[in-house]
């Protein structure tokens, strides 16, 4: 490859429509050698360029198993990771804008999940007593961290079951960064609410007693959604009164009140396929990112199905947003003129005990 690339300055004014075709001509240009992967919450005018389309952590695992050299993966930061830990030596991953970042991911970091490690050991022995367990939804180091410690991945879809992986090696378990998947996930497996402790890394000790850590089956992190903790049972209830016929379905990202308001709780795939496989007519109300209601309100409109949007408010994600159609365009311009840009590199001393706890869940699950 070139070392030498295009500046995006010049792709910073491009009106949308002249972005549009520039990304269809680069795209002619390199053929199968480039495979662009869109999040469910990506937005539409990048979204319709997708390969393939998924949660990231299917996204990964199906661009591996791709011909292409090149996994240009417009979602997040942590997802081109994931992408290039899982993919081929000889496969590079790509993120076209590298502000593309995961809110929720930055609320923990290593040394904050380290430091939440060496407290613990003056309580208990963690090494012996806790599983780590870290939501996809995370950084690399995080991913290596829990690889190191006999821990483990874990997805929404997952999350029960690698819980319940976790509880087989040790009988507590440390989940990070998101409290709110933590928590509905203890909870769906019959954990009482007063045995999942919140642990806040800001404070000595998180804010717990030696008693309450002691109690705790699971310590959860003090993380979350920027998105999904918009979301109130407010709007469940007035819907409800609106529409007594009418379903709910939401992420469990979302609060532990909205969940249990809910009629069907799941992944961003198991909320299409809830709507998609339920009967012509029916009307739901949507507890999740906005470009993923809005496309599957079209999707189903045809079915007479109405899907509404749980948000009293614009929620979508808006780190993923930074990922436009002239991002997009740069970048596979400069990989047509043979010059990667935004290459996402996960450190051999990462990738390596970051994969061993992907590979646990995906054994696991």
């Amino acid at each position: 490859m070139q070392t030498a690339t295009i500046s995006f300055d010049r792709f910073n004014n491009l009106a949308d429509n002249d972005a549009q075709e520039r990304i269809r001509a680069a795209r002619a240009r390199l053929g199968k050698r480039a495979v662009i992967l869109c999040h469910h919450y990506q937005r539409a005018d990048v979204f319709r360029h997708a390969d393939l389309t998924g949660d990231s952590l299917k996204l990964s695992r199906l661009a591996s198993q791709s011909d292409a050299d090149f996994i240009v993966f417009c979602g997040v930061h942590f997802m081109a990771e994931v992408a290039d830990i899982l993919s081929r030596p000889e496969q590079i991953s790509i993120l076209p804008d590298l502000a593309a970042g995961c809110s929720m991911a930055d609320m923990a970091s290593r040394a904050k999940v380290e430091r939440a490690w060496r407290e613990l050991s003056t309580v208990l022995n963690p090494d012996q007593q806790i599983t780590p367990v870290t939501y996809i939804n995370s950084a690399a180091d995080l991913k290596a961290f829990c690889g190191e410690h006999g821990g483990i991945v874990c997805t929404s879809s997952n999350a029960p079951k690698i819980l319940d992986w976790s509880f087989k090696q040790r009988p507590k378990v440390l989940f990070f960064p998101d409290q709110h998947l933590g928590r509905w996930s203890g909870h769906k497996m019959g954990i009482p609410l007063d045995e999942m402790a919140i642990w806040n890394p800001d404070l000595e000790m998180g804010g717990l007693t030696a008693e309450q850590i002691s109690k705790a089956k699971i310590i959860l992190w003090h993380g979350f959604c920027s998105v999904h903790q918009m979301f109130q049972t407010e709007r469940i209830a007035r819907f409800r009164e609106q529409y007594p016929e009418g379903r709910v379905v939401s992420h469990p990202e979302c609060s532990f009140e909205v969940c249990q308001a809910s009629d069907v709780v799941g992944s961003t795939e198991k909320i299409i396929t809830t709507v998609k496989e339920s009967a012509a007519g029916t009307r739901w109300l949507v507890g999740t990112e906005l470009n993923l209601v809005d496309r599957l309100a079209e999707e189903v409109k045809p079915e007479g199905k109405i899907v509404q949007f749980m948000g009293g408010v614009i929620c979508m994600c808006s780190t993923m947003q930074r990922i436009d159609p002239q991002h997009l365009a740069w970048t596979l311009e400069n990989l047509a003129e043979g010059n990667v840009v935004n290459r996402i590199v996960v450190p051999a001393h990462e990738a390596a005990p970051a994969k061993v706890a992907l590979e646990r869940m995906l054994a696991a699950s």
